[in-house]
């Protein structure tokens, strides 16, 4: 059985400036349909590898093949086959939802009106095309931006943090209409920064200072980078029980979490001697609960490493 070509080929890819190393060797392929999240904070190179893969920005070092073309001799043939969309995505406010698609279909030769009208039924602006655009909220100015990006129907999609400043509820919806497109075939690199997000994708890349840290399932990660076993006390005073609950052995981590202590252990720890701990400290607990790992551990304990 043949397996099918990836879509995305990185192999050490690798951008400076200066003595700056923004992304540092990065290696990894990205297989049709996938739903790929790139994980880190600000400044640990999503967008440069994702400006890379576009041929947007020239590697110093490595090679990269999007949809069997190479990312530095092959740039605008890349760029006509693939949608990205910016963190600054570039929308016109004077301009209307419909007006907006039309123009952007037009830098891709897109001409047909059906086309236009299915792109806008598809992310879900087909009762806004007469709105202009600076009338719309932050959640659908984003979904515009989606339209402009699938106008011109590419198999591979790049988001890069599309649901930064959007209320839960827009972003749920958003993440619905990526899975909507994956299920028809498209391939879609996602970056953001919201560890939430990140489970909802096939795989996971965790990015800092420019390294790919781990890549691989939410599940395999967790499994593999997340030892022992995580608790959740609720207590008072909650900062004398961080204090005891962190000198405590076997205890690998332990955190403030919203009205509550997170605390991962050695799987040797058991219940007696985490309340025995936090009697000896004068601390009142109300409850102790089994926990379950996130992302954000796994991101917190590989970034320790």
């Amino acid at each position: 059985m043949n397996l099918p070509e990836p879509v995305i080929m990185v192999d050490h890819l690798t951008r400076r400036f200066g003595d700056f190393v923004a992304v540092n060797a990065v290696s990894f392929t990205v297989q049709p349909g996938e739903i790929i999240g790139y994980l880190g904070p600000n400044g640990s190179g999503k967008t440069t590898t994702f400006r890379m893969l576009l041929g947007l920005l020239t590697p110093t070092q490595g090679h990269a093949s999007v949809l069997g073309f190479d990312v530095y001799r092959q740039a605008e043939q890349v760029r006509a086959r693939v949608g990205y969309m910016s963190q600054k995505f570039a929308i016109y406010d004077d301009l209307t939802v419909w007006e907006n698609l039309q123009f952007y279909g037009g830098v891709y030769g897109i001409t047909d009106k059906a086309r236009i009208e299915a792109t806008a039924a598809l992310v879900g602006l087909g009762d806004q095309k007469k709105v202009l655009t600076r009338d719309l909220s932050v959640g659908w100015r984003q979904r515009l931006a989606l339209g402009i990006a699938l106008v011109h129907s590419p198999r591979l999609l790049f988001l890069d943090e599309p649901t930064s400043g959007v209320d839960p509820t827009a972003r749920r919806a958003f993440w619905d209409l990526i899975y909507g497109l994956a299920e028809n075939g498209v391939t879609v690199l996602v970056t953001t920064h919201y560890m939430d997000e990140a489970e909802y994708c096939h795989r996971v890349g965790m990015m800092r200072d420019g390294n790919l840290l781990a890549l691989d399932t939410p599940l395999a990660l967790k499994e593999q980078f997340v030892p022992g076993k995580v608790w959740e006390f609720y207590a008072e005073p909650l900062l004398d029980g961080l204090h005891a609950l962190a000198q405590l052995p076997g205890v690998l981590r332990a955190s403030l979490s919203g009205d509550h202590l997170r605390v991962i252990a050695q799987a040797s720890l058991g219940e007696a001697e985490f309340r025995s701990t936090l009697e000896q400290a004068g601390v009142q607990l109300s409850s102790i609960q089994i926990g379950e790992p996130t992302l954000e551990d796994v991101f917190l304990n590989l970034a320790r490493n």
